[in-house]
């Protein structure tokens, strides 16, 4: 992912409102942040229990902030997330929902997704699990999670935009 500034992040909201942009919370350390090792940027705001941001590169790599709202209820049972598919389940998956761009978006139309709650998909798709069988090809395998996980990220970020 390319290295972003708080300038970058607040320009690249699609679903938000000035004002809601404008009031974010950002996190403080972003120099100190491994942009190589991120397929996406996401946090909780500070400010608002119930309010997360992603920043998902788009198909053609510009940057896509979204506005997310975390459910008032948990999933009953552990669920996947469904950007990492990480089975392992180390990670507690939560729902979260987006505002769709545009016109759609202004009705009340929304997206919803189930991710890992701390954002920590781009981790654990780079941690490799255990080896299930001799002669497996440990880094063929991680190379593929990553390109799976960039490209649902991405996906979600076109379904928000275009509405497909």
């Amino acid at each position: 992912m390319l290295p972003l500034t708080a300038a970058s992040i607040r320009s690249s909201f699609v679903n938000a409102s000035r004002k809601e942009v404008s009031v974010a919370g950002l996190p403080e350390d972003l120099e100190a942040r491994d942009w190589d090792a991120l397929d996406y940027f996401g946090w909780h705001d500070p400010k608002f229990a119930k309010r997360a941001y992603v920043v998902l590169p788009a198909p053609d790599g510009t940057p896509t902030g979204i506005l997310l709202r975390q459910a008032d209820a948990s999933p009953q049972r552990r669920q996947i997330c469904e950007w990492c598919r990480d089975a392992r389940l180390i990670n507690e998956v939560v729902f979260f929902s987006a505002r769709r761009v545009g016109e759609s978006g202004r009705r009340g139309n929304t997206v919803g997704t189930l991710v890992c709650r701390n954002f920590q998909c781009s981790w654990v798709v780079r941690t490799d699990p255990p080896v299930p069988y001799d002669g497996f090809d440990m880094a063929a395998d991680r190379e593929r999670r990553i390109e799976r996980l960039q490209q649902r990220v991405a996906g979600f970020a076109d379904m928000l935009v275009t509405g497909r």
